[in-house]
Protein backbone atom coordinates (compact mmCIF):
# COMPACT_ATOMS: atom_id res chain seq x y z
CA UNK A 1 0.00 0.00 0.00
CA UNK A 2 2.61 2.42 0.51
CA UNK A 3 4.28 2.16 -2.33
CA UNK A 4 1.43 2.90 -4.40
CA UNK A 5 0.48 5.92 -2.24
CA UNK A 6 0.47 9.38 -3.49
CA UNK A 7 2.82 11.65 -2.23
CA UNK A 8 -0.02 13.80 -0.41
CA UNK A 9 -0.86 10.51 1.20
CA UNK A 10 2.58 10.09 1.71
CA UNK A 11 2.98 13.41 3.58
CA UNK A 12 -0.36 12.74 5.77
CA UNK A 13 0.97 9.44 6.80
CA UNK A 14 3.91 10.96 8.00
CA UNK A 15 1.96 13.82 9.99
CA UNK A 16 -0.44 11.57 11.94
CA UNK A 17 2.32 8.73 12.82
CA UNK A 18 6.27 8.97 12.74
CA UNK A 19 6.19 13.05 13.48
CA UNK A 20 4.13 12.46 16.76
CA UNK A 21 5.80 9.18 18.07
CA UNK A 22 9.63 11.16 17.39
CA UNK A 23 10.99 12.58 20.70
CA UNK A 24 14.76 12.26 21.56
CA UNK A 25 13.81 11.69 25.33
CA UNK A 26 10.85 9.72 25.43
CA UNK A 27 12.18 6.13 25.62
CA UNK A 28 14.62 4.24 26.59
CA UNK A 29 14.89 1.59 29.76
CA UNK A 30 15.20 4.16 32.14
CA UNK A 31 12.58 6.01 31.16
CA UNK A 32 10.09 3.12 30.86
CA UNK A 33 11.79 2.33 34.50
CA UNK A 34 11.19 5.71 35.76
CA UNK A 35 7.56 5.10 34.42
CA UNK A 36 6.91 1.66 36.51
CA UNK A 37 8.18 3.90 39.67
CA UNK A 38 5.58 6.42 39.01
CA UNK A 39 8.06 8.84 38.67
CA UNK A 40 7.52 10.10 34.85
CA UNK A 41 4.66 10.51 32.88
CA UNK A 42 3.52 9.56 29.25
CA UNK A 43 4.15 12.94 28.27
CA UNK A 44 7.54 13.39 30.45
CA UNK A 45 5.36 14.93 34.12
CA UNK A 46 5.89 14.85 36.87
CA UNK A 47 9.55 16.70 36.34
CA UNK A 48 8.82 17.58 40.56
CA UNK A 49 8.81 13.65 42.02
CA UNK A 50 12.21 13.12 39.37
CA UNK A 51 13.61 15.80 40.86
CA UNK A 52 13.16 15.26 44.49
CA UNK A 53 14.15 11.24 43.78
CA UNK A 54 17.60 12.28 42.39
CA UNK A 55 18.10 14.76 45.26
CA UNK A 56 17.38 12.55 48.30
CA UNK A 57 19.17 9.27 46.38
CA UNK A 58 22.69 11.31 45.64
CA UNK A 59 23.11 14.29 47.78
CA UNK A 60 21.00 13.73 50.78
CA UNK A 61 22.66 9.84 52.07
CA UNK A 62 25.92 11.92 51.73
CA UNK A 63 24.57 14.94 54.09
CA UNK A 64 23.37 12.31 56.63
CA UNK A 65 26.55 9.83 55.98
CA UNK A 66 29.01 13.19 56.66
CA UNK A 67 27.57 14.00 59.44
CA UNK A 68 27.70 10.77 61.15
CA UNK A 69 31.68 10.76 60.18
CA UNK A 70 32.12 14.09 61.66
CA UNK A 71 33.45 13.28 65.31
CA UNK A 72 36.99 13.93 66.23
CA UNK A 73 38.04 16.39 63.50
CA UNK A 74 38.50 13.52 60.82
CA UNK A 75 36.93 15.06 58.32
CA UNK A 76 39.46 18.09 58.41
CA UNK A 77 39.21 21.22 56.66
CA UNK A 78 36.50 20.60 54.09
CA UNK A 79 33.19 19.89 55.04
CA UNK A 80 30.16 18.53 53.01
CA UNK A 81 28.13 21.69 53.74
CA UNK A 82 31.33 23.67 52.72
CA UNK A 83 31.89 21.82 49.22
CA UNK A 84 30.67 24.09 47.03
CA UNK A 85 31.48 21.33 43.92
CA UNK A 86 29.32 18.53 45.31
CA UNK A 87 26.19 21.07 45.64
CA UNK A 88 26.31 22.48 42.44
CA UNK A 89 26.30 19.24 40.82
CA UNK A 90 23.97 17.44 42.64
CA UNK A 91 21.42 20.09 43.62
CA UNK A 92 21.62 22.94 41.09
CA UNK A 93 23.41 20.56 37.73
CA UNK A 94 21.37 17.22 37.67
CA UNK A 95 17.68 18.79 38.34
CA UNK A 96 18.67 21.10 35.67
CA UNK A 97 19.62 18.36 33.67
CA UNK A 98 16.05 16.32 34.52
CA UNK A 99 13.74 19.08 33.94
CA UNK A 100 15.23 20.15 30.40
CA UNK A 101 14.04 16.71 29.27
CA UNK A 102 10.98 18.32 29.06
CA UNK A 103 12.28 21.57 27.40
CA UNK A 104 13.88 19.35 24.63
CA UNK A 105 10.85 17.09 23.81
CA UNK A 106 8.43 20.22 23.49
CA UNK A 107 10.65 22.06 21.35
CA UNK A 108 12.60 19.59 19.07
CA UNK A 109 9.52 17.73 18.14
CA UNK A 110 7.85 20.91 16.22
CA UNK A 111 11.01 20.72 14.33
CA UNK A 112 10.53 17.70 12.97
CA UNK A 113 7.45 18.84 11.43
CA UNK A 114 8.70 21.49 9.75
CA UNK A 115 10.83 19.72 7.31
CA UNK A 116 7.48 18.86 5.43
CA UNK A 117 5.55 21.46 6.18
CA UNK A 118 7.61 24.02 4.87
CA UNK A 119 8.29 21.55 2.13
CA UNK A 120 12.85 21.22 2.82
CA UNK A 121 11.49 17.42 2.40
CA UNK A 122 9.65 17.30 -0.50
CA UNK A 123 6.60 14.92 -0.57
CA UNK A 124 8.76 12.22 -2.48
CA UNK A 125 11.29 11.94 -0.15
CA UNK A 126 8.53 11.32 2.50
CA UNK A 127 9.64 7.64 2.83
CA UNK A 128 12.95 8.05 3.27
CA UNK A 129 12.71 10.75 6.01
CA UNK A 130 10.34 8.37 7.65
CA UNK A 131 13.00 5.73 7.69
CA UNK A 132 15.46 8.52 9.34
CA UNK A 133 13.07 8.68 12.24
CA UNK A 134 12.77 4.74 12.71
CA UNK A 135 16.26 4.71 13.03
CA UNK A 136 16.19 7.91 15.70
CA UNK A 137 13.18 5.65 17.69
CA UNK A 138 15.61 2.78 17.20
CA UNK A 139 19.03 4.22 18.79
CA UNK A 140 16.96 5.40 21.39
CA UNK A 141 15.05 2.51 22.92
CA UNK A 142 18.17 0.60 23.02
CA UNK A 143 18.98 -1.26 25.79
CA UNK A 144 22.69 -1.74 24.83
CA UNK A 145 23.38 2.19 24.51
CA UNK A 146 22.64 2.19 28.04
CA UNK A 147 23.84 -0.57 29.12
CA UNK A 148 26.66 0.49 27.45
CA UNK A 149 26.99 3.74 29.45
CA UNK A 150 25.96 2.24 32.32
CA UNK A 151 29.26 0.18 31.79
CA UNK A 152 31.28 3.67 31.12
CA UNK A 153 30.32 5.06 34.62
CA UNK A 154 31.67 2.02 36.79
CA UNK A 155 34.81 1.72 34.32
CA UNK A 156 36.21 4.93 32.93
CA UNK A 157 33.81 6.96 35.35
CA UNK A 158 35.90 5.93 38.37
CA UNK A 159 39.14 6.04 36.53
CA UNK A 160 38.76 9.50 35.90
CA UNK A 161 37.79 10.38 39.47
CA UNK A 162 40.80 8.30 41.17
CA UNK A 163 43.39 10.02 38.53
CA UNK A 164 42.07 13.60 38.67
CA UNK A 165 43.89 16.71 40.74
CA UNK A 166 42.70 16.47 44.35
CA UNK A 167 42.43 20.00 46.07
CA UNK A 168 45.57 18.22 48.87
CA UNK A 169 43.64 18.72 51.47
CA UNK A 170 41.93 15.97 53.75
CA UNK A 171 37.72 15.77 52.85
CA UNK A 172 34.56 14.72 54.12
CA UNK A 173 34.58 11.06 51.34
CA UNK A 174 38.39 10.74 51.87
CA UNK A 175 40.77 10.39 54.82
CA UNK A 176 44.61 11.10 54.74
CA UNK A 177 46.66 8.24 52.64
CA UNK A 178 45.15 7.11 50.19
CA UNK A 179 42.18 8.62 47.31
CA UNK A 180 40.55 5.41 48.10
CA UNK A 181 40.89 5.19 51.65
CA UNK A 182 37.04 6.71 51.56
CA UNK A 183 34.41 7.56 54.60
CA UNK A 184 31.40 6.32 54.71
CA UNK A 185 29.74 8.82 52.84
CA UNK A 186 32.98 8.98 50.49
CA UNK A 187 31.83 5.00 49.25
CA UNK A 188 28.27 6.40 48.85
CA UNK A 189 29.56 9.57 46.32
CA UNK A 190 32.12 7.19 44.69
CA UNK A 191 29.42 4.14 44.02
CA UNK A 192 26.53 5.88 43.96
CA UNK A 193 25.90 9.24 43.94
CA UNK A 194 29.04 10.34 40.91
CA UNK A 195 27.43 7.45 38.71
CA UNK A 196 24.29 8.44 38.97
CA UNK A 197 25.01 12.08 37.90
CA UNK A 198 27.43 10.74 34.82
CA UNK A 199 24.69 8.51 33.66
CA UNK A 200 22.10 11.34 33.55
CA UNK A 201 25.21 13.36 32.11
CA UNK A 202 26.37 10.68 29.15
CA UNK A 203 23.01 9.84 28.25
CA UNK A 204 22.38 13.77 27.21
CA UNK A 205 25.37 13.47 25.21
CA UNK A 206 23.96 10.37 23.84
CA UNK A 207 21.21 12.25 22.91
CA UNK A 208 22.98 15.14 21.07
CA UNK A 209 24.64 12.13 19.13
CA UNK A 210 21.30 10.60 18.46
CA UNK A 211 20.02 14.17 17.10
CA UNK A 212 23.11 14.86 14.91
CA UNK A 213 22.83 11.59 13.50
CA UNK A 214 19.23 12.36 12.50
CA UNK A 215 20.29 15.70 10.85
CA UNK A 216 23.41 14.08 9.09
CA UNK A 217 20.57 11.06 7.34
CA UNK A 218 17.82 14.29 6.40
CA UNK A 219 21.16 16.18 5.10
CA UNK A 220 21.69 13.11 2.71
CA UNK A 221 18.02 13.90 1.16
CA UNK A 222 17.62 16.15 -1.79
CA UNK A 223 16.43 18.84 0.27
CA UNK A 224 14.12 21.76 -1.42
CA UNK A 225 16.24 25.01 -0.21
CA UNK A 226 15.11 27.99 -1.24
CA UNK A 227 17.94 30.52 -1.82
CA UNK A 228 15.69 33.85 -1.28
CA UNK A 229 14.20 32.73 1.84
CA UNK A 230 13.58 35.77 4.09
CA UNK A 231 15.59 33.81 7.49
CA UNK A 232 18.98 34.02 5.00
CA UNK A 233 19.54 30.33 5.52
CA UNK A 234 17.92 29.19 2.57
CA UNK A 235 14.65 28.38 5.10
CA UNK A 236 17.14 26.17 7.34
CA UNK A 237 17.33 28.66 10.32
CA UNK A 238 15.06 26.89 12.45
CA UNK A 239 17.67 24.16 12.83
CA UNK A 240 20.21 26.58 14.38
CA UNK A 241 17.55 27.92 16.65
CA UNK A 242 16.58 24.48 17.74
CA UNK A 243 20.40 24.21 19.94
CA UNK A 244 18.25 26.56 22.25
CA UNK A 245 16.55 23.37 23.30
CA UNK A 246 19.87 22.41 24.61
CA UNK A 247 20.93 25.79 26.54
CA UNK A 248 20.30 24.31 30.15
CA UNK A 249 22.49 21.47 29.31
CA UNK A 250 25.15 24.02 28.54
CA UNK A 251 24.11 25.69 31.91
CA UNK A 252 24.27 22.69 33.76
CA UNK A 253 27.84 22.01 32.16
CA UNK A 254 28.73 25.69 33.61
CA UNK A 255 27.65 24.72 37.08
CA UNK A 256 29.81 21.87 37.53
CA UNK A 257 32.59 24.21 36.38
CA UNK A 258 32.02 26.88 38.57
CA UNK A 259 31.59 24.47 41.34
CA UNK A 260 35.07 23.08 40.52
CA UNK A 261 36.63 26.34 40.08
CA UNK A 262 34.85 28.55 43.55
CA UNK A 263 36.51 24.62 45.29
CA UNK A 264 40.05 25.57 44.44
CA UNK A 265 39.77 29.26 44.90
CA UNK A 266 38.21 29.07 47.90
CA UNK A 267 40.49 25.98 49.40
CA UNK A 268 43.78 26.33 47.60
CA UNK A 269 43.74 29.87 47.50
CA UNK A 270 43.94 30.10 43.73
CA UNK A 271 42.77 33.64 41.83
CA UNK A 272 39.83 32.92 39.98
CA UNK A 273 42.24 34.84 36.96
CA UNK A 274 44.32 31.67 36.25
CA UNK A 275 41.36 29.92 35.25
CA UNK A 276 40.31 32.78 32.37
CA UNK A 277 41.85 30.27 29.84
CA UNK A 278 40.34 26.99 30.99
CA UNK A 279 36.99 28.91 31.49
CA UNK A 280 37.35 30.46 27.84
CA UNK A 281 38.30 27.58 26.37
CA UNK A 282 35.52 25.22 28.47
CA UNK A 283 32.41 27.60 26.67
CA UNK A 284 34.17 27.64 23.34
CA UNK A 285 34.28 23.80 23.45
CA UNK A 286 30.73 23.19 24.89
CA UNK A 287 29.12 26.02 22.26
CA UNK A 288 30.87 24.41 19.16
CA UNK A 289 29.70 20.69 20.62
CA UNK A 290 25.84 22.26 19.91
CA UNK A 291 26.60 23.95 16.96
CA UNK A 292 29.66 22.82 15.08
CA UNK A 293 27.70 19.59 13.99
CA UNK A 294 25.44 22.02 11.88
CA UNK A 295 28.24 22.28 9.59
CA UNK A 296 27.25 19.60 7.67
CA UNK A 297 24.86 21.40 6.39
CA UNK A 298 27.10 24.05 5.02
CA UNK A 299 27.97 22.47 1.35
CA UNK A 300 24.48 22.17 0.69
CA UNK A 301 23.97 25.99 1.70
CA UNK A 302 26.66 27.01 -0.32
CA UNK A 303 26.16 25.25 -3.40
CA UNK A 304 22.08 26.57 -2.69
CA UNK A 305 23.79 30.29 -2.53
CA UNK A 306 26.16 29.87 -5.70
CA UNK A 307 23.15 28.74 -7.91
CA UNK A 308 20.97 31.18 -6.20
CA UNK A 309 23.42 33.88 -7.22
CA UNK A 310 23.71 32.67 -10.80
CA UNK A 311 20.08 31.79 -11.37
CA UNK A 312 18.77 35.18 -10.33
CA UNK A 313 21.74 37.01 -11.53
CA UNK A 314 20.76 36.06 -15.32
CA UNK A 315 17.33 36.68 -14.36
CA UNK A 316 18.39 40.03 -13.30
CA UNK A 317 20.52 40.84 -16.63
CA UNK A 318 17.49 39.58 -18.84
CA UNK A 319 15.09 41.78 -16.81
CA UNK A 320 17.49 45.09 -16.57
CA UNK A 321 17.65 44.43 -20.42
CA UNK A 322 14.51 44.82 -21.23
CA UNK A 323 13.60 47.47 -18.70
CA UNK A 324 16.09 49.72 -20.32
CA UNK A 325 15.51 48.96 -24.03
CA UNK A 326 12.08 49.66 -22.97
CA UNK A 327 11.96 52.68 -20.69
CA UNK A 328 15.48 54.54 -21.27
CA UNK A 329 16.11 53.65 -25.15
CA UNK A 330 12.71 53.57 -25.78
CA UNK A 331 10.05 55.79 -26.82
CA UNK A 332 7.43 55.30 -24.15
CA UNK A 333 4.47 58.23 -23.87
CA UNK A 334 5.46 60.25 -20.65
CA UNK A 335 2.04 59.54 -19.30
CA UNK A 336 2.72 55.99 -18.51
CA UNK A 337 5.72 56.90 -16.54
CA UNK A 338 3.71 57.27 -13.58
CA UNK A 339 2.12 54.51 -12.04
CA UNK A 340 4.05 51.59 -14.03
CA UNK A 341 5.14 48.66 -11.91
CA UNK A 342 8.05 48.06 -13.42
CA UNK A 343 9.99 49.94 -11.29
CA UNK A 344 8.80 48.49 -8.60
CA UNK A 345 9.12 45.18 -10.15
CA UNK A 346 12.83 46.36 -10.41
CA UNK A 347 13.30 47.13 -6.65
CA UNK A 348 11.90 43.94 -5.78
CA UNK A 349 14.39 42.27 -7.96
CA UNK A 350 17.29 43.72 -6.41
CA UNK A 351 15.89 42.90 -2.99
CA UNK A 352 15.92 39.20 -3.67
CA UNK A 353 19.29 39.52 -5.14
CA UNK A 354 20.36 41.15 -2.05
CA UNK A 355 18.88 38.38 -0.02
CA UNK A 356 20.53 35.70 -1.94
CA UNK A 357 23.95 37.45 -1.48
CA UNK A 358 22.77 38.01 2.06
CA UNK A 359 23.01 34.20 2.30
CA UNK A 360 24.30 32.49 5.09
CA UNK A 361 26.36 29.24 4.78
CA UNK A 362 25.78 28.11 8.01
CA UNK A 363 22.16 27.33 9.53
CA UNK A 364 22.83 29.80 12.31
CA UNK A 365 23.49 32.82 13.48
CA UNK A 366 25.93 35.52 15.83
CA UNK A 367 22.72 35.59 17.92
CA UNK A 368 22.58 31.92 17.89
CA UNK A 369 26.46 31.62 19.17
CA UNK A 370 25.89 34.05 22.16
CA UNK A 371 22.82 33.22 23.67
CA UNK A 372 24.34 29.81 24.39
CA UNK A 373 27.64 31.45 25.27
CA UNK A 374 25.70 32.89 27.76
CA UNK A 375 23.55 30.21 28.83
CA UNK A 376 27.47 28.45 29.21
CA UNK A 377 29.10 31.44 31.14
CA UNK A 378 26.31 32.64 33.42
CA UNK A 379 27.07 30.15 36.30
CA UNK A 380 30.33 31.40 36.58
CA UNK A 381 29.23 34.69 36.75
CA UNK A 382 29.04 34.32 40.61
CA UNK A 383 32.65 33.65 41.11
CA UNK A 384 33.33 37.26 40.06
CA UNK A 385 32.64 37.97 43.80
CA UNK A 386 35.55 36.57 44.41
CA UNK A 387 37.81 39.27 43.15
CA UNK A 388 35.27 42.14 43.37
CA UNK A 389 32.97 43.54 45.96
CA UNK A 390 28.72 43.22 45.27
CA UNK A 391 28.66 47.21 44.77
CA UNK A 392 31.60 47.30 42.71
CA UNK A 393 30.62 44.43 40.88
CA UNK A 394 27.10 45.84 40.23
CA UNK A 395 28.67 49.15 38.98
CA UNK A 396 31.07 47.56 36.63
CA UNK A 397 27.86 45.78 34.76
CA UNK A 398 26.06 48.93 34.73
CA UNK A 399 28.96 50.66 33.05
CA UNK A 400 29.11 47.93 30.36
CA UNK A 401 25.48 48.10 30.07
CA UNK A 402 25.30 52.32 29.37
Amino acid sequence: MEATAGPKALTEAYQGGEADSFSLVLGGPLFQLLRKAHLEGDALELVHRRTIASVLLTWFPLLVLSALNTTGGSVGMISFLRDIEAHARFLAALPILIAAELLVHVRIRPLVHRFIEWRIVLPEDVPIFRKAIESVLKMRNSVSVEVALLATVYTVGLLVWNGRTELGLVTWYALPGSRWNLTLAGYWYVFVSLPVFQFILLRWYMRLVIWFRFLWQVNRIKLNLVPTHPDRCAGLSFIGKSSYAYAPVLFAQGTILAGIVADRVLFRGEALPSFKFQIAGFIVFFVSVVLGPLLMFTPRMAQTRRKGLADYGLFAERYVECFDQKWIHGSVPEPELLGTGDIQSLADLGNSYQIVREMRVVPFGLQDISRLTIATAAPLSPLLLTIFSFEELIMRLVNVVF
